[in-house]
């Protein structure tokens, strides 16, 4: 395959000819690279921001919780469109798109005038995350040889996270120097790069098995029935008890329920309800969603904590944050390789327990706190959590279903962690006791904080207990000779008294 674009109808398998070290191959992995890091920098550096854009917005709680939530929301609700999208159309194609959108939409939240509008973008940025954060590992798996797809996936995985390592520091450099208007405007350089290299040198892609109309019905009943309960839980505590929480809150509810419906009635879903009796599948994305609930809201509001009740600057907060991702960085690897001879329960069951331990230590950063005997041990907790919990989780939702299915449990996966994501911003305020000027008040905001820790402790528990109860060995999956994938590996026995079946 040359350099130039070639538009051809080849799947991911039936043509993978780039070999990593060539020219091409370097040109995919960058383009993928850049992209995906540029959506992974944004999703680290705004939580520095908030403080900061509260304050010249002259916003309340509820605007730095929706400048959060309503990329989450059209990011978890049109992920799964827009990977179908790829499929269809051409994934570079789309992956392109969604850059071009992304980087528009943030040059609009590097302008925005007020809150609104600033809400508004955020939004759309979403959209082309959901465009191309699907796209960026698409591209990798479609184009190069199977010999190097693990190598490139690899180098994918190591170089994105530098992009979230370097997240925070970046974001809290921005904001302490020009100004937080920068944590959006920097990925417009990124997207100048990434759009020319990928129309220069990345070949085209589709899936020729893509057939059928877009789900975009459930895609839209689905991202409703979210907004609509994530406004009612933003607006509770200072709405409290009214038709403007309750009507929203119903409303997503039967929105919610009109979503599994539809999706249960169609030939071509986007979200097979049929996907959900894989027992093993089911069970992991139920601890993804407890596990990305505590995380999103710690990195919420962890940088909120660091700034407004300890008094450091933006650039200490973010970097403070740092040993978490270094320590996934060295370890990661290291961590799927043991859980491969263990089996995913272990590391499941006891993951949770060192987040929540970390985040209980997170109870005792109040004002006066000292890095190295406060902040740090708890980060470390967490950190080692997170290595011993992440890869497997995400190796265990890959394995629990045959290969032919896998894109389409990566995407559910992805989507339930970003929706477990919205709620946890949106409900834990209201859980706290946060009303809306209360991170204003650095002695309210501490005891929210501590509340709220032990909130998210109380979750990863609660992840640990069904991993500990519903997850067993991992049966390989079987893999059938009409999908584009060949392993020839028939799948091993299951341990006693495991009821996985593959899907």
């Amino acid at each position: 395959m040359s350099d130039a674009s070639a538009d051809t109808s080849a799947s991911a398998a039936d043509s993978p000819a780039v070999r990593l070290g060539t020219r091409t191959g370097r040109a995919v992995l960058l383009t993928a690279v850049l992209g995906s890091g540029m959506a992974m920098l944004d999703g680290t550096v705004v939580n520095v921001a908030l403080p900061h854009i509260g304050r010249d917005l002259n916003a309340d709680l509820a605007v730095l919780q929706w400048t959060v939530n309503a990329y989450m929301l059209t990011l978890a609700g049109l992920i799964l469109l827009g990977g179908a999208l790829g499929d269809r159309f051409g994934r570079r194609r789309i992956f392109v798109l969604g850059v071009v959108w992304f980087a528009l939409a943030s040059l609009l939240c590097g302008v925005a005038p007020d809150a609104g509008v600033l809400i508004a973008a955020r939004a759309l940025q979403g959209v082309g995350g959901a465009l191309l954060t699907p796209g960026s590992l698409a591209l990798i798996q479609a184009v190069f040889h199977p010999d190097d797809r693990a190598g490139a996936v690899g180098a994918w995985s190591g170089l994105g996270g530098v992009a979230a390592a370097v997240g925070p520091f970046v974001g809290g450099w921005l904001v302490d120097g020009p100004g937080w208007r920068w944590v959006f405007l920097i990925n417009l350089p990124v997207a100048a790069v990434c759009v020319p290299v990928a129309l220069r040198h990345v070949p085209e892609t589709r899936d020729p098995r893509s057939h059928g109309r877009f789900d975009v019905l459930g895609a839209v009943l689905g991202a409703l029935a979210l907004a609509a309960v994530t406004y009612a839980l933003i607006a509770a505590p200072e709405k409290g008890f009214s038709p403007w929480v309750v009507g929203p809150a119903v409303a997503g509810v039967l929105l919610g329920v009109a979503f599994w419906k539809v999706e249960k009635r169609r030939a071509e879903p986007m979200l097979p309800p049929g996907i959900f009796a894989n027992r093993m599948f089911s069970s992991v994305n139920a601890v993804t969603v407890c596990v990305y609930a505590a995380f999103s809201g710690f990195f919420f509001l962890a940088v909120l904590q660091l700034q407004v009740v300890v008094g450091w600057s933006a650039l200490v907060a973010g970097t403070a944050l740092l040993p978490t991702t270094i320590l996934m960085l060295l370890l990661s690897a290291r961590s799927g390789r043991i859980a491969e001879g263990t089996g995913p329960r272990l590391p499941l069951t006891v993951g949770p327990l060192l987040c929540a331990a970390g985040m209980l230590l997170m109870t005792r950063v109040g004002p006066g706190a000292v890095y190295w005997r406060d902040v740090l041990p708890a980060l470390v907790l967490l950190g080692m959590g997170m290595v011993v919990l992440v890869a497997p989780l995400t190796s265990t939702v890959l394995a629990s279903v045959d290969v032919a299915r896998a894109g389409l449990a990566s995407g559910i996966n992805n989507a339930a962690a970003r929706a477990a994501g919205l709620i946890a911003v949106a409900a834990l305020p209201l859980l706290a006791g946060m009303e809306s000027g209360t991170y204003r008040d650095p002695a309210a905001f501490s005891e929210a904080f501590r509340r709220s820790m032990l909130y998210c402790a109380g979750v990863l528990v609660l992840g640990s207990v069904l991993a500990l109860w519903a997850i067993r060995r991992v049966r390989r999956p079987v893999c059938h000779p009409e999908t584009p994938y060949h392993c020839g590996v028939e799948a091993p026995p299951l341990d006693p008294g495991d009821e996985t079946t593959s899907s």
